[in-house]
């Protein structure tokens, strides 16, 4: 039966739209390939010449001969943007975060995603246990790239344990058909104490050398466990020793790789330099901050633009009152950016909240998992100035929504205090506050 992907919006002034192309119309073929998902779509609409059969809602059809410039879009957008559906993961992850959380929030956020096509779409990381031969075939033959990898580790019998899948040691095997294929990686290890680090992590680190320079980088980042594990596999919380052990590990071979290769490689999460009380590395270190949506580097990122941001101030004698709330692995950093901007702006008073996170337990610190309930209960009753600052990272892409679907409304109605959102650049931090 022949796949039709039904169109839910063109972009105007796209060559869709100049067509007539439009909502609701099908998508039957391009160059009389069947579409399968969204691999082939982009793969084919590629070519500067293409013969696309649409359906329109009226069931007629339309073949349109168009001629344009070399991966220049159709501007056509999918109701299903895979255009097929979604692949959930097989696995029973001993770190799982999903299987951490508590019953009853909105459906979407148990959703356990491990699909190659949004690694490419989106930068998720994914195990590999999802994939077909058929799947990486694709990937090499549409040349898809980066792809975005959850090692674990690279040995075999334990990552079958760490994924509660027998399948998982076998699926590492699909890495050297992509490295063969020249396919660009990154990678990922969430490090389990006891379990993947010590010689464990020396092994990975080692055995992941091999695939440079297509696997380009590769993240540590410590499990993140929160108070809802009953039943689960028993795992301990790093502390300041661990973190040190952990950092040393890196930063050996981070120097060796660089020695040889001209790339750090390996990074390690901002929250072991937090936990380990180290200071955040120099910029070069990151290698151009290829992981900075798994929060490798986005410290020092902060800080530098801060810096830069800083230093073309003059400094000002305006008078307000405003606060901000955070969580506890950036607190300390926001704390120093504001002390030193109260030196040029010493008339502005800024009240900085640490929100301890007890919706999900105290050993999550990351600003991205406060609640709205958090918020309402820590900052009940506490000055507030003329404005409440929170940051982009606690909000649902898009929408003025928390984790546990309290609205940015429902928190100015609580709070009596109007909020304003900032974006995660240090020049936003510092417009923020002083504009």
């Amino acid at each position: 039966m022949k796949k039709e992907h039904i169109i839910r919006s063109v972009e105007d002034g796209s060559i869709a739209w100049e067509l007539g192309i439009e909502a609701g119309d099908k998508l039957i073929s391009i160059n009389n390939n069947e579409i399968e998902d969204v691999f082939d779509y982009h793969f084919l609409v590629n070519d500067e010449e293409l013969v696309v059969l649409i359906e329109k809602s009226n069931g007629e059809e339309w073949e349109l001969e168009i001629e344009k410039d070399y991966e220049e879009d159709l501007g056509i957008n999918f109701e299903q943007g895979l255009m097929d559906e979604y692949r959930s993961c097989r696995n029973k992850c001993m770190f799982c975060f999903i299987d951490q959380m508590p019953k009853g929030m909105r459906d979407t956020l148990y959703f356990k995603d491990d699909d190659s096509r949004l690694s490419f779409l989106q930068g998720n990381y994914i195990t590999l246990t999802n994939m077909s031969d058929d799947d990486v075939r694709r990937i090499v033959k549409y040349h898809l790239e980066p792809i975005n990898i959850s090692f674990q580790t690279t040995n075999p019998e334990l990552r079958c344990k760490m994924l509660h899948n027998r399948f998982a040691g076998d699926a590492l095997k699909k890495v050297d058909i992509l490295y063969e294929g020249g396919i660009t990686m990154n990678g990922q290890i969430v490090l389990c104490k006891g379990e993947n680090d010590g010689e464990e992590l020396e092994r990975s680190i080692r055995d992941m050398t091999k695939y440079l320079p297509y696997l380009q980088s590769v993240s540590v980042v410590p499990v993140g466990l929160t108070k809802y594990r009953e039943g689960l596999y028993p795992l301990e919380p790093f502390e300041k020793e661990d973190a040190k052990k952990v950092l040393k590990t890196i930063h050996k071979w981070q120097n060796k790789i660089y020695e040889e290769h001209g790339i750090h490689f390996i990074h390690a999460g901002d929250e072991w330099y937090v936990l380990a009380d180290e200071e955040i590395p120099e910029e070069e270190r990151y290698d151009g901050y290829l992981q900075l949506e798994n929060g490798v580097g986005m410290l020092r990122l902060l800080l530098n633009e801060f810096e830069e941001t800083f230093n073309a101030l003059v400094g000002d004698d305006r008078s307000k009152e405003i606060s901000m709330a955070t969580g506890a692995l950036v607190y300390p950093y926001l704390e120093k950016m504001i002390k030193k901007l109260q030196t040029k702006y010493p008339n502005i008073n800024i009240h900085l909240y640490k929100i301890i996170n007890n919706f999900f337990g105290e050993k999550i610190t990351v600003a991205g998992l406060i609640t709205g309930q958090d918020l309402m209960e820590q900052l009940k009753g506490q000055p507030l100035g003329e404005i409440l600052l929170l940051p982009c990272s606690m909000l649902r892409d898009g929408e003025e929504v928390l984790l546990d679907d309290v609205t940015i409304t429902d928190l100015k109605e609580a709070l009596q205090v109007d909020i304003d959102i900032v974006k995660s650049s240090g020049q936003d931090f510092v417009e923020a506050i002083i504009k």
